[in-house]
């Protein structure tokens, strides 16, 4: 069998996994707090036929060797990190992170999930939990019913104004978490991110200080996702994919031709 088929068959399975990251991204481009993916690739062994620096003669050797590739795949998918933009949105519990840093979010089996979606809202007890599936913020904010104009600081104190007192209530305090290596968590869905050997241990903080990023109310952070640039490259993976399949057409005529001709 031509090897050439089989080259051109892994760079035609590379640029699948490209598009399918790409749609993913396209998808998400309305989704708050999403962090676009890009995908990694890498060439495969090679077949060393003629090793450089070997020798020719007694007294030469060769300046390139010949090595034949099989072709390519897809490593990774590598999240990009960067901020997304500012969408003013007027609601009290709308909050971003302005800077690195990840709200920590409990989940139901207790383990700790981590999320830059801060569209939050509260449960049937007061408690400040995420919007979709309404798992709870850590550390856990409970807001009286009685609680009007909640109020969150920069630097991630709660506090709402009660009936009968002059001064704001402080209900607690957000945290933020960063990690020394973001783009090794590893994406569950539900804007959420749970932690891996990869990304390190999470570090908490306070919000502002020590190079974590600052809590913005009545904002949220919109997806980090270029259409333009994504199209651009679904319109190049899609290129490469159609000249992969073409080399595959041409090794088809070359055998096609000399089965017919021997």
């Amino acid at each position: 069998m031509h090897p050439a088929l089989w080259i051109s068959k892994t760079g035609l399975d590379a640029k699948q996994r490209d598009i399918s990251v790409i749609s993913n991204n396209l998808a998400n481009a309305s989704t708050v707090g999403y962090k676009k993916s890009r995908a990694v690739f890498e060439d495969l062994l090679y077949q060393n036929v003629n090793q450089p620096g070997g020798r020719s003669s007694q007294n030469s050797e060769l300046p390139n060797g010949l090595m034949l590739g099989a072709g390519t795949k897809v490593v990774a998918t590598q999240k990009n990190f960067t901020q997304g933009n500012h969408m003013t949105t007027d609601n009290a519990l709308d909050v971003m992170i302005q800077g690195s840093g990840f709200f920590e979010v409990l989940m139901p089996d207790g383990s700790i999930s981590y999320s830059r979606n801060g569209q939050f809202t509260t449960d049937s007890e007061g408690n400040l939990v995420t919007s979709g599936a309404g798992y709870q913020i850590q550390p856990t904010i409970t807001v009286p019913p009685e609680a009007t104009d909640i109020n969150i600081s920069q630097d991630g104190e709660v506090s709402v104004k009660l009936p009968g007192q002059a001064e704001n209530a402080v209900l607690g305090q957000l945290i933020v978490t960063n990690f020394i290596n973001p783009a090794g968590l590893e994406p569950i869905g539900q804007n959420l991110f749970r932690q891996t050997g990869a990304s390190g241990d999470p570090v908490q903080g306070v919000p502002g200080l020590e190079g974590i990023g600052y809590i913005v109310q009545g904002a949220l952070e919109s997806s980090n996702v270029n259409v333009t640039e994504e199209l651009v490259g679904l319109i190049e993976s899609q290129r490469v994919y159609e000249m992969n399949s073409k080399v595959i057409s041409a090794v088809d005529q070359m055998l096609s031709f000399a089965i017919q001709q021997l």
